[in-house]
């Protein structure tokens, strides 16, 4: 029987216990052997429980203990997780974990331990929640040169979007809805501000392109200044929009990485991801494109990929099937400023007609959009094919002809 740990009581923690007890006798056949969580690690009381003796609040009684093979990490944040976990693995001790913030920054260490340790750091749950994405781009899709990663990444704000553009609600309506139904944190800054987002396309760049990549190298934009009137341009354009984490490899080793919303085109898979759903598309030069989507987050999703993990752990008892990528001795993301993209802009102007002589002297390949009570002086444009600089530039040439510039988001061209 193996037995093992789970640090961490809140809604993961709980739902890994629940998983490994419903489904005991499933998970005994697939990792061909029991397997039954000795201990629980957290400071709180959990009165009632029908498994209140596992609980400690003592870290040692885990890390000490030599019959506990696999340790659960669902604690989040970066400390004392870090410490915790590098311990655990230290101890000869395989470390699962849901911990997307220590992934992407301390995930690089963290496998180069397992390594040395001849154990494993599993975090199959720490992207995209229940979807099987960490081992599918590991291993099965090992083969290919993976030309680029596309994906909703964040329940949150896909839930918020798909309120604005399936029933018109406001974004403040729409966030203080998923705040009340559980969706959104009292404080939902990483979520709607693209941060949560960025993680997560962080650790899938590692993986897929070898090399540890910073979240604060990579350009972030969140879904704050969205609103009602970009929903509807988006519809008039044929798609909708969706908060985008992309990555893709470029020369000398680099990485192009951004997270922001885009206009998402009716054909693509992603288009049709809803509510707290999440979506990731893998360009693969022989595979070509493979979708996988699936809930992004809650507590039965998340816990199933965690237990997944744990299962593999126990069945590769003493040896090291963790995947790994360099530590970055420099900042491998480029400067997105150098990337081209299509844009999407919607501008007011006093006088529509001249407005729009300046606008097409300055942007390349200018299409008009429209909507219903579109105001008489409000302009909505797509551009062509523009590098980043050069966009932002003819913005601000416009704006100081007195045109003002109220929303520019870029265009997904990958279907």
């Amino acid at each position: 029987m193996a037995k093992i740990a789970v640090m961490g009581h809140g809604v993961v923690g709980s739902g890994v216990v629940e998983v490994i007890n419903t489904n005991r006798s499933h998970i005994a056949k697939r990792a061909g052997e029991e397997i039954e969580v000795k201990r629980v690690l957290d400071l709180r009381e959990f009165p009632g429980l029908p498994y209140t003796d596992l609980f400690t609040k003592d870290f040692q009684d885990i890390c000490n203990d030599e019959e506990i093979s696999v340790v659960c990490e669902t604690m989040g944040g970066l400390h004392p997780a870090y410490e915790f976990t590098k311990s655990l693995l230290e101890s000869g001790k395989s470390v699962i974990t849901s911990n997307k913030e220590l992934v992407a920054q301390k995930g690089a260490e963290l496998l180069k331990i397992a390594k040395e340790y001849n154990v494993n750091y599993l975090f199959e749950a720490s992207v995209g929640g229940g979807i099987p994405i960490i081992r599918p781009l590991h291993r099965c899709l090992a083969g290919n040169d993976i030309e680029e990663i596309v994906g909703i990444l964040n329940g949150t704000t896909n839930f918020i979007l798909t309120k604005m553009i399936d029933d018109e609600m406001p974004f403040e309506e729409a966030l203080a809805l998923a705040q009340k139904l559980g969706y959104a944190e009292k404080d939902p800054t990483a979520d709607i501000e693209g941060g949560d987002a960025c993680r997560k396309i962080c650790i899938l760049a590692a993986l897929a392109y070898g090399t540890h990549v910073y979240p604060e190298n990579v350009h972030t934009t969140g879904i704050t200044k969205l609103t009602l009137a970009d929903v509807d341009y988006a519809r008039s354009w044929g798609g909708v929009i969706k908060l985008i984490g992309r990555a893709k490899p470029v020369e000398n080793g680099d990485v192009s990485m951004m997270v922001c919303p885009m206009f998402v085109p009716n054909e693509s898979v992603l288009s049709s991801v809803h509510d707290v759903f999440n979506g990731v598309l893998v360009k693969g030069n022989a595979v070509d494109k493979v979708a996988f989507i699936g809930r992004g987050a809650g507590k039965l999703p998340t816990a199933s990929a965690v237990v997944g993990d744990v299962v593999a752990a126990v069945k590769e008892k003493g040896t090291s099937i963790s995947q790994t990528w360099k530590p970055a001795d420099r900042n491998v993301v480029t400067d997105y400023k150098q990337g081209s993209n299509k844009f999407y802009v919607r501008v007011v102007a006093d006088d529509p007609t001249t407005a729009k002589q300046l606008i097409e002297s300055c942007f390349t390949e200018v299409c008009y959009l429209t909507r219903e009570n579109q105001p008489e002086n409000e302009l909505a444009f797509t551009t062509g094919m523009m590098v980043e600089c050069e966009a932002r530039k003819a913005a601000e040439q416009i704006a100081k002809q007195g045109i003002k510039v109220l929303a520019k988001i870029r265009i997904l061209d990958l279907i």
